[in-house]
């Protein structure tokens, strides 16, 4: 498994709280466990305490992903070490699962749990995932959603640097929200006075108003 993988942990963790809409998924054992995955080692051992330690977590990660979203570079990565100091990873090489064409195991780095509880061990594989994703694709493949009233993490995949929203729906209502903004402007400078200034919005639509009606 490729380190790089687990960055993912990082966005699914930041992810369990929307702050604008004043949601929060991470408010159970269970939900600790979802955040591990179906199967997760880590995720038999989770606890109540493991809430608490991971909403801790989360509210660093998301300062990582906004440092970088804001062009802040060096704090981005300022942030993410001080996390890689205090959750230390124990990196290992192996085999297990995967197998070449002639049986023989295709060794691979994979992160060893030895972290004291849940909370910790998900916490260090999160941020080694990211650390490895950042240091591979650059601290501005980090993100966070610009469609309002969204602020969900993303990394950045795409080929050109160009992604701003965590989702295909995020875009298509960001999308559909600046065209419904440029098509208010042009409405609103569509009537103008005879000197050539602009009206204000108000006043053009009661303009456009009494010609609808003259019309009638």
């Amino acid at each position: 498994m490729e380190l790089a993988y687990y960055s993912d942990y990082a966005v699914r963790l930041v992810n369990s709280e929307e702050p604008t809409r004043g949601t929060d998924a991470l408010t159970s054992v269970e939900a600790v466990r979802e955040l591990f995955g179906a199967g997760a080692q880590g995720a038999r051992r989770a606890t109540d305490s493991d809430v608490t330690r991971l909403r801790s977590v989360r509210a660093r990660l998301r300062s990582v992903f906004e440092a970088a979203s804001e062009g802040d570079e060096v704090r981005a990565v300022d942030l993410l070490n001080a996390l890689l100091m205090e959750f230390p990873v124990s990196p290992q090489v192996s085999g297990h699962e995967f197998r070449d064409e002639d049986g023989r195991p295709k060794w691979h780095m994979h992160i060893a749990d030895h972290a004291v509880n849940a909370g910790a061990s998900y916490t260090a594989t999160a941020c080694m995932g990211l650390a490895v994703h950042l240091t591979e694709y650059g601290v501005d493949r980090l993100g966070i959603c610009q469609a309002s009233p969204c602020r969900n993490a993303y990394l950045d995949t795409s080929t050109n640097r160009s992604r701003r929203y965590c989702s295909d729906r995020c875009a298509t209502r960001a999308n559909v929200a600046a065209y419904r903004a440029r098509k208010r402007r042009e409405s609103q400078e569509a009537v103008r006075p005879e000197d050539g200034s602009a009206v204000s919005g108000r006043t053009a639509e009661a303009i456009q108003d009494s010609s609808a009606t003259a019309d009638r």
